[in-house]
């Protein structure tokens, strides 16, 4: 997460480091559906905070997105890992991962509904500098992010993990808001070089900030410390890379 924390001070988006971290489960809604999220933060932090939206991977709400909210409340932020699939939904098996992530990469106005539903949560939150916000995705949540910043949400920087960058609505010359940064790996199947190629032109064309980053030999979900076993249980393309992980 080093080149991320490093964009969102840019954006001047920096915030103090912490060590006590408090988190709390949060229900919240769109549309009817029921969200469950989990909000990281110091407790005892003084003044409004900038804040980060983290969309979890094809699994779901799980542990890691969790982690991954909490380490960001350990420096300062407050994080909300968002739930994208209703009901805190996980998947235990790749076809339904599969499944649960389509019906939400499909239906784009439903994912936004639920993504500005995360979004409120955070700028309702007294402890939030609501003008300071940005967003980062593992995965599946890479994209939706992406997507997000494509659909021109109101966030200073976007950060995509392994996260797909092919779109059927490609950014638009004067649309996207944010600054938006991606880390891929060169060893991943699901992300061709010729698709970081054609990602690299679209934002080009709308005259985006962004920068794409890859890693030479990190395959899929390289930040994942359980990418091995899902790939070995699952006969996936994944693999850990503890140096890649390190260094985006």
């Amino acid at each position: 997460m080093k080149r991320f924390l490093v964009s969102l001070a840019l954006l001047c988006l920096s915030a103090t480091a912490i060590a006590a971290v408090e988190g709390v489960e949060v229900t919240y809604s769109a549309n009817g559906t029921t969200l469950k999220g989990w909000l990281a933060y110091e407790g005892h932090a003084m003044g409004k905070r900038p804040a980060v939206l983290v969309v979890h991977e094809w699994w779901g709400h799980n542990a890691y997105a969790r982690k991954r909210a909490n380490m960001l409340a350990e420096m300062g932020y407050v994080a909300l890992a968002v739930d994208m699939y209703g009901d805190g939904k996980q998947a235990m098996h790749p076809d339904d991962a599969g499944k649960f992530s389509g019906e939400v990469a499909k239906n784009r106005p439903m994912a936004k509904a639920r993504f500005e539903a995360a979004m409120k949560v955070l700028r309702d939150d007294p402890r939030v500098d609501g003008s300071k916000l940005a967003a980062i995705g593992y995965c599946f949540g890479g994209s939706v992010v992406l997507n997000m910043a494509r659909e021109g949400e109101p966030l200073r920087g976007v950060a995509s993990f392994h996260g797909g960058l092919a779109t059927d609505t490609p950014a638009q010359k004067g649309k996207v808001k944010a600054k938006i940064r991606s880390f891929t790996g060169a060893e991943d199947k699901m992300i061709p070089a010729a698709q970081v190629h054609a990602f690299e032109q679209e934002l080009k064309a709308a005259g985006v900030d962004y920068k794409t980053v890859v890693y030479p030999g990190a395959m899929h979900s390289f930040t994942n410390p359980d990418a091995d076993a899902y790939g070995k249980k699952f006969n996936l393309p994944l693999a850990y890379d503890a140096a890649a992980d390190k260094d985006s």
